[in-house]
């Protein structure tokens, strides 16, 4: 087919150091702004995961005697050639992915700072040395890297959540299988080139395609090779992971699914509340696990907070995300835009209202308005699943008390947001949410230095910040005495 993709995209697996076809064919990328393909790319079989997992595992042992300061240097070097070649990389995920050029602008200088902070991470890998209690002996500790590394990345940020993963891997002296998702694998090979000239071995970074991903991440967990697993995704998906890594007791990091509560107090700001709202739903066109999910507004506020938000969401500009005036891009494929859709339908059927939006545009591409639902059931669809799109249903609480509780009522606890005039209540009502991350009077908790994750069923672990290169270490323990 014609490649519609920006001239020096790679097209090809790179497994080895070297560009390869895969053994099952190839698959079609679309541009979800129109439907139509824009690239192909190869069908990884199982034969080429077994490569890729040889090719990481030939390459572990050297990378892993690499000094700490010449894998920093790498992860520092490729953030330096993301950086500057923003504008092509934004261009890229706005057509496989279709956000607005804004958010991917916004999304590459976030993911290119995970390779800049685990670059100065890398030489910060520490043990210790201590006393025993009982004086016999000494505690001694120190860190190694845990092995092979597969990574799955999702489609919604692909470069992000790749630099996520790759930049602490890489930092620990883990070498790395990506299996990007198949909506988006074209920004991964761009990654993927971009370490290779930074000076990654090969080997240490490989990168297979394909739109059959269970029976190679199936084979890849038997692979006594692989050590480590992490996953970004849903939960459902995470679940049937943890029991097939369960087999071999693979170490694994779980980025799973959310429900995130946007809270707005009665005392809250809310031309505030209005901004983080927006930021908090529709960065990536409402396409994010930390998307705000259920707005839980208390009563005397509702109203107004309803009639702001409502007509800052219609003032949205719906187009393809590669034209600079589009605010809201299409959704990644007509399963995630009809499933939206049949959502607000339940909802509204239930005898909720829709204030705004609630459109499929007549258009080609996978687009849906921008909605704004009221008087919505707590236990409808919109308030009890993740939404995944343009969608802010809008809750009424009767104080602090229930939106607690509410926010609280859900198997999910990865994000919240709090807004209220009070820094005392503010911090008090955070304080109590069953989540990982809290922003407080921010539409935004993101932060490549902040450790990112949730409890409950949202996920096992932490990415980004200190914490996120623990999740490639293992410690070992010496006892001796002197």
């Amino acid at each position: 087919m014609t490649q519609r993709v920006p001239a020096g995209t790679p097209t090809e697996m790179l497994i080895d150091g070297g560009w390869c076809s895969g053994s099952q064919g190839r698959f079609t990328v679309l541009d979800p702004s129109t439907g139509e393909p824009i690239a192909d790319v190869p069908r990884a079989g199982t034969d080429d995961l077994v490569r890729a997992v040889a090719a990481a595992h030939a390459a572990q042992p050297g990378w892993a005697a690499t000094a700490p300061r010449e894998r920093g240097e790498v992860l520092r070097r490729a953030f330096e050639l993301m950086t500057s070649r923003r504008e092509q990389l934004a261009y890229l995920m706005s057509l496989e992915m279709g956000k607005s050029l804004t958010d991917a602008r916004g999304e590459v200088t976030y993911a290119a700072e995970f390779f800049r902070w685990f670059s100065e991470e890398a030489v910060r890998i520490d043990g210790t040395l201590r006393t025993a209690p009982s004086g016999a002996n000494r505690i001694l500790t120190f860190r190694k890297p845990v092995g092979v590394a597969l990574l799955l990345t999702p489609w919604n940020f692909p470069a992000a959540m790749a630099t996520r993963k790759i930049g602490p891997a890489l930092a620990a002296g883990c070498s790395v299988v990506l299996k990007p998702a198949e909506d988006t694998p074209l920004t991964a090979l761009v990654l993927a080139s971009i370490l290779a000239e930074a000076g990654a071995p090969a080997g240490v970074v490989n990168v297979v395609t394909t739109d059959r991903p269970g029976e190679l991440v199936e084979a890849a967990l038997r692979d006594e090779r692989v050590r480590k697993l992490s996953f970004t995704g849903s939960t459902g998906v995470g679940r049937l992971l943890l029991r097939q890594a369960a087999d071999r007791i693979v170490n694994s990091s779980m980025e799973l699914g959310g429900n995130a509560p946007f809270i707005v107090l009665d005392d809250a700001d809310l031309d505030a509340a209005v901004e983080g709202a927006m930021l908090a739903k529709m960065r990536n066109g409402g396409q994010a696990c930390t998307a705000a999910n259920r707005f839980l507004v208390q009563e005397p506020v509702v109203e107004q907070f309803a009639r702001k938000l409502s007509v800052a969401m219609a003032a949205l500009r719906l187009g393809p995300g590669t034209d600079e005036q589009t605010q809201l891009g299409p959704m990644i494929n007509s399963k995630q835009r009809d499933g939206v859709a049949a959502k607000v339908e339940a909802t509204v059927s239930s005898g909720a209202r829709a204030v705004t939006g609630a459109v499929v545009p007549d258009r080609p591409g996978f687009y849906y308005e921008a909605t704004v639902v009221t008087d919505v059931a707590r236990d409808s669809e919109l308030a009890t699943d993740e939404i995944f799109g343009p969608v802010a249903p809008i809750i009424t609480v009767a104080d602090e008390n229930d939106a607690i509780a509410f926010a609280n009522d859900t198997e999910m606890g990865l994000t919240a947001y709090v807004y209220s005039g009070s820094l005392t209540r503010g911090l008090r009502v955070c304080e109590r949410l069953e989540v990982g991350m809290v922003g407080l009077n921010r539409g935004l908790v993101s932060d490549p230095a902040a450790p990112f994750g949730g409890v409950k069923q949202s996920g096992l672990g932490r990415e980004g910040g200190y914490e996120g290169i623990d999740a490639y270490l293992e410690t070992t323990y010496v006892a001796t005495s002197w």
